[in-house]
């Protein structure tokens, strides 16, 4: 018994926890062919006699030990002397090797104890080794705390978190030697009360160390033994069932022929069996009792999973014992663990219950409880969760129709539309099982013969159509295909069925398919086509295109050669019977391109061929929408393909199609501008009609040799000079011109064009370009909106990038759009994308659909922007004119914040010294239309001043983390923004503020992003537009002023402007050395080092400086005479700073204003006589040294880092934990007792921060 009598190894840690139900075990055991089993109570062993076989050698010699993992060996190449060793290499058949200890242990107990201690101890990556005299003569907890302060604490790692294939395969190992360890000694060395009692007290304690590698391995160890301990019990109840067998055969026999010899030897037995059983109940108590019930609420997500992971093993095997509510509760409670993993092994434990069908009866009361949250958990934040517990509700719909309500289905038959494939796969499987399996195949089947059907799928798949039509998701068809591909793929490919329905007129008895019936069957045999003949899932599942296996490419060979022989001769029939219905049409005609249109004329089949041209040319007849129209010009241009014999036929078909509409067309047109301002319905009809059409197949059809330009061309001018022409003419016109010209781009850059033929076309581009410029002014805002799309792709297309790769001779193609065009372009922007939504939604209030006719009108405007900022990237606008589209990025950030970011942050790429001065440009313009609101009387705390700086935040922190990268455009920036802040005076008096100094405010935000040295520049720039009186100022006007100042001396200087007192300290001539790099040490003189030395003198682009020299600082004291220093004040005459000629490209200012400061400062301090050699006192020198470490990078910490603490109590009262009782045989007393209902809800854990994330 492991009880508190043990001498050594005792933990009393975990004691009297659980309930003292007296369980007892009925269990038999095969006849044991080794020693017997005597019962001896454990003390100090005796002395054993030696061996005729010499045991394998131990680990520890006496009084000795040896650090871990060290073979004991005088040599390489020597087998390893521990079992850790042993278990680690897995060179060694695992038997042989418990075998080698078993024949240890028969020789010296405590040794090959010992032995076994230090493989759990080793195992657990400690170094430090157990030794004889400690085995002895301390106690367990002694052990295991001496244990502890030899653990190596320099890595967290241990072997069972170890990375890599051996560590892998040692857990494995570990594992296999503990259950092969139980398996060998079952029959005698388990029930000696001495090796059991001292590894479980043990592993007990290690369980309970605070160190986690202890508490992980041995948690797995316990787990293990406990699994192997199952196994035992489960065999000997086993015997014990056949033992009684036996001697009830036996008992039953008449007197003479009954053997009571065999009688004795069998009652012996069942009692022999009877009292393994209860050790072996006793020692499964002691690990369920001491370490199962502690660690499966573990702080280590990993350790819990251990312990759920093997109690489903438990349930599984020896469900008998196991299956029942009282362990149950433990997997159920676990379903609410915070951690994925173990919500995981929760989740796959029980689908191997629910897998045997025999077992639902017990798992009644268990699913009953906790349906719900296995039903919830399908939402699982997890997707890995979240498919196992789909793959569980399946399996228990599976075992009990009736265990789902309704409401629990439609739970999980939304997830079919979910992105993420496996979810809605499992999604898919649980549909089949619910709608699709409950037929009976025979049945069916004579149905269908009876009515004449080829196939016995009629009525599943109109249960299909039904769902599909009830789940209101009818854009995603394809999603609902993919997700029923794995289970119900011969449904999915029954075309013939699904061509049946749609042809065949309903025989008596069967229900008829209403038109939005055929609509969704159409809709989802396409998709089956699709997914048949591309095999691969829909856009948005999956991430691309997988290699298919060589059966997979057989698979989808054969069935794109069925649907194409099948649908060849369908497809022109369901055109024909659907012919005036455009969605229908529109969907049927996206069949062909996934036909092998080999078999036309391989199959012999050119008459149907024809069919299918000759409907396709009544399609186009009949209908003006612009979906079908192109889905016949899509299918023309796919049949017409050259590398398909059948080309010759259709282009005939297709040449005398466009001959007619062009005809047409030409006519309608004349008719048109003869008539004029009178031209009526008809007229307009006609020529909206064909020109829809030729539209269409221009887009993927050279039409060149029509030439469409012409006619669309006049009717663009007639619009524009008289101003009536219809919007929709117009929008056609110009989209069919743009084709025009884009295929007559084609034709020149793949081959050779004279110089008339690029004349010609330049002459093209030039004059539809300017009728897309005059329509910007139209006043319907469709022609406007499809203008200016136009235009953005036609400057975009015909830009400077047209001559790279060679292209030279397409020079005079090349347009560049002058400032009007570029201003007409940012005010078509202005006016048309940053409008509030209801401003243009007004009149659809009241409107089902308003709410995606304002998405619909949102991803239009997304568009506008989109293609105006693809013009900025590309330096086709000038930068500035970027300007008004940053600064509407706090205002809709929701709607165009990711456009405008991405334009900013490719214009830093592009050129990063432009992009901040378009940044301040657009903090001015802010500015100034608040001045203009307000009045120059700013209100320095309103939401509109506050909304600017928080802009200006926002822009700073785009500049990121790198300095050196980004000081020259931050230095311009704040140039800039000091001579916006200053250029206008105050018209009262030098005495007053200039109107514009609020603006240092917002500058404020800029001033982190300087370097240390750069402050110092930037102060003396700032320097140079303050006069002494505005310096010792301090009323709350001038406090941005202060406010800026202070910004640019902290970290820079030791001066601290005071809001109060106005004085500034004294300046100190010091250095600042970087930490990155030391000061060399033959130092030059000063000036040497500014001038020459100093990085501020190269005028080529900045690169990253290996170690900065020591920059002079700047005092505020030693400042220029202010009449020199209005020298260098720019002239107020000329363009004003900040100013959009300012932003033309001149190096000087781009690149060496940082330069030319530097300069001036270098000439201003020689002027002044400073010394600067004598400034440097040992005073300065300790200053120094403070702001170098002041100047150290700053530590970012990780502030979202989960907390490792321990799970909340779940409210278990476990001094009610029960007591493992195996179930009795048929020769004990049956227990009549009711078990308590553990599924209390006061024992249930309210955490769900595990789910509650939905997937959509």
């Amino acid at each position: 018994m492991i009880n508190s009598e043990f001498p050594v190894l005792q933990d009393s840690s975990n004691d009297g926890q659980g309930d003292t139900m007296s369980l007892s075990m009925s269990v038999s055991e095969l006849d044991d062919p080794g020693e017997g089993k005597g019962k001896k109570k454990r003390g100090r062993p005796g002395k054993q006699g030696v061996a005729s076989k010499k045991a394998r050698r131990s680990p520890v010699d006496k009084g000795g030990r040896r650090p871990n993992g060290v073979a004991h060996q005088n040599g390489e190449g020597a087998d390893p002397s521990t079992l850790f060793e042993v278990v680690k290499q897995g060179k060694s058949a695992m038997q042989s090797v418990i075998d080698d200890w078993i024949e240890s242990y028969k020789q010296d107990r405590d040794l090959a104890l010992l032995d076994l201690i230090n493989f759990f101890i080793q195992c657990s990556g400690c170094k430090g080794t157990v030794r004889i005299e400690m085995f002895r003569n301390m106690q367990n907890a002694e052990i295991i705390r001496k244990m502890t302060e030899e653990f190596d604490e320099d890595s967290g790692d241990y072997p069972l978190t170890m990375a890599g294939p051996q560590w892998k395969k040692f857990r494995y190992n570990f594992c296999e030697f503990i259950m092969v360890l139980i398996r060998q000694c079952q029959y005698s060395i388990i029930y000696d009360e001495y090796m059991m009692d001292t590894v479980i007290s043990l592993l007990t304690g290690l369980s309970d160390s605070q160190v986690r590698a202890f508490r992980h391995t041995s948690t797995l160890a316990a787990m293990k033994l406990m699994t192997a301990l199952v196994n035992v019990a489960l065999n000997l109840s086993i015997n014990q069932d056949n033992t009684q067998r036996q001697y009830e055969a036996e008992r039953n026999k008449v007197a003479g022929k009954r053997a009571n010899e065999k009688l004795e030897l069998l009652l012996e037995k069942r009692k022999e069996l009877q009292e393994n059983q209860d050790e072996i109940e006793n020692m499964m108590n002691s690990i369920f009792k001491g370490i199962f019930v502690h660690r499966y609420r573990d702080a280590i997500a990993e350790i819990r999973a251990i312990c759920i992971e093997e109690i489903g093993v438990w349930m599984k095997l020896y469900s008998d014992a196991f299956l029942n509510d009282s362990y149950l509760k433990y997997v159920g409670w676990t379903l609410h663990d915070r951690q994925g993993e173990v919500r995981l092994k929760c989740l796959k434990a029980l689908q191997t219950l629910y897998t045997n069908r025999e077992l639902f009866p017990k798992l009644e009361l268990f699913t009953n409880r906790f349906k719900d949250r296995i039903v919830s958990m399908t939402l699982d934040k997890e997707y890995d969760v979240a498919v196992e517990a789909i793959r569980l509700v399946t399996l228990i719909l599976h075992g009990s129709e009736d265990a789902l309500s309704n409401e629990d289905c439609e739970n999980v038959y939304h997830l079919v539309y979910s992105a993420h494939r496996p979810v809605a796969v499992a999604a898919g499987e649980f549909l089949h099982r619910k709608l699709f399996s409950r037929h009976d195949p025979q049945a069916e089947e004579a149905l269908a013969k009876r009515r004449g059907r080829n196939s016995a799928n009629g009525n599943l798949i109109r249960m299909l159509v039904l769902f599909f039509l009830e789940s209101e998701l009818h854009e995603h068809a394809a999603y609902l295909v993919d997700s029923l591909w794995d289970s119900s793929q011969d449904l999915l490919k029954d075309w013939d069925c699904m061509v049946e329905l749609l042809l065949e007129d309903p025989v008596p008895g069967e229900e008829v398919l209403v038109d939005r019936h055929e609509s969704a069957l159409i809709e989802l045999m396409v998709c089956t086509i699709r997914q048949a003949a591309e095999a691969h899932p829909p856009v948005g599942r999956g991430t691309g295109k997988r290699v298919l296996t060589a059966k997979e490419k057989k698979t989808q060979i054969d069935d794109k050669n069925r649907l194409t022989e099948h649908l060849i001769v369908a497809l022109p029939m369901l055109l024909s019977k659907y012919q005036t219905d455009s969605e229908k049409v529109a969907n049927l005609l996206q069949i062909p391109q996934f036909f092998d249109l080999e078999v036309y004329s391989s199959g012999r089949m050119e008459k149907h061929l024809d069919a299918l041209l000759k409907q396709i040319r009544v399609v186009v007849e009949k209908h003006t929408e612009m979906d079908v129209l192109e889905a016949c010009s899509k299918t023309y241009s796919i049949l017409c393909s050259e590398e398909y014999t059948i080309m010759n036929r259709v282009d005939i078909a297709r040449s005398q199609l466009i001959d007619e509409l062009t005809d047409r067309f030409s006519h309608s047109v004349e008719d048109l501008l003869q008539e004029g301002d009178e031209a009526d319905d008809d007229d307009i009809y006609n020529v909206l009609s064909t020109l829809k059409k030729l539209t269409a197949f221009h887009n993927a059809h050279d039409l060149t040799k029509w030439d469409l330009f012409k006619n669309c061309y006049r009717l663009l001018k007639m619009g524009i000079e008289q101003g009536s022409m219809p919007e929709q003419i117009a929008v056609q016109a110009l989209q069919c011109s743009h084709y025009s010209i884009l295929w007559q781009l084609v034709k020149i850059t793949e081959g050779f064009p004279s110089k008339d033929d690029l004349v010609a076309l330049r002459r093209v581009v030039k004059s539809f370009l300017a009728v897309c410029q005059q329509c910007l002014s139209n006043v319907n805002t469709p022609v406007k909106e499809q203008a200016f799309m136009l235009l953005c792709d036609l400057l975009m297309i015909f830009s400077h990038q047209l001559v790279n790769g060679g292209r030279d001779a397409l020079q005079p193609l090349v347009f560049n759009p002058d400032s009007s065009l570029q201003n007409e372009l940012l005010n078509f922007v202005l006016d048309h994308v940053f409008i509030d939504q209801d401003d243009e939604n007004q009149s659809m209030e009241g409107d089902e659909e308003d709410e995606a006719n304002k998405i619909e009108a949102l991803h239009k405007r997304r568009n506008l922007l989109a293609a105006f900022c693809k013009l900025i990237i590309y330096d086709i606008v000038d930068m500035p004119a970027a300007a008004d589209i940053f600064k509407q990025y706090m205002k809709y950030y929701n709607d165009y914040g990711d456009i405008i970011k991405e334009t900013l942050s490719k214009t830093r790429q592009m050129d990063k010294i432009q992009c901040a001065k378009t940044l301040i440009l657009s903090l001015q313009q802010l500015f100034n239309e608040l001045i203009l609101d307000q009045g120059p009387n700013l209100d320095r705390t309103s939401s509109h001043v506050s909304g600017i700086k928080e802009l200006a935040r926002r822009f700073a922190l785009t500049f990121g983390l790198d300095q050196i990268k980004t000081r020259e455009a931050v230095a311009t920036l704040h140039k800039d923004g000091i001579e916006f802040a200053f250029k206008v005076p105050n018209p009262k008096g030098p005495e007053y503020p200039p109107p514009n100094l609020a603006f240092l405010e917002v500058l404020c935000e800029f001033s982190s992003k300087l370097l240390r040295q750069d402050k110092k520049t930037v102060h003396s720039y700032l320097e140079k537009f303050m006069t002494e009186y505005m310096m010792e100022r301090r009323e709350d006007v001038w406090l941005p002023l202060i406010a800026y100042r202070n910004s640019l001396l902290t970290g820079g200087d030791d001066d601290r402007l005071s809001v109060t007192t106005g004085a500034s300290s004294t300046s100190k001539a010091s250095t600042v050395r970087s930490k990155r790099g030391r000061p060399p040490q033959n130092k030059k003189r000063p000036d040497e080092e500014s001038v020459e030395g100093s990085w501020v003198m190269r005028n080529d682009t900045l690169q990253t400086p290996g170690g900065l020299h020591t920059p002079q600082l700047t005092s505020t004291v030693l400042r220029e005479n202010p009449r020199q220093a209005a020298d260098h004040i720019p002239d107020q005459d000329s363009s004003e700073p900040g100013s959009e000629p300012d932003f033309m490209h001149n190096p000087q200012m781009q690149m060496s204003w940082l330069d030319q400061q530097k300069m001036e400062e270098v000439n201003r301090k020689e002027r002044g006589g400073m010394n600067y050699m004598k400034s440097r006192t040992g005073g300065v020198r300790q200053q120094v040294r403070g702001l170098m470490e002041d100047d150290a990078e700053p530590i970012f910490e990780d502030v979202m880092m989960s907390s490792r603490g321990q799970l909340e109590d779940m409210n278990e009262e476990f001094e009610d934990t029960m007591v493992i009782d195996l179930p009795a045989s048929r020769n004990r007393r049956e227990r009549a007792e009711l078990r308590p209902d553990f599924f209390d809800s006061t024992a249930i854990m309210e955490d769900d921060s595990g789910f509650g994330m939905q997937m959509f």
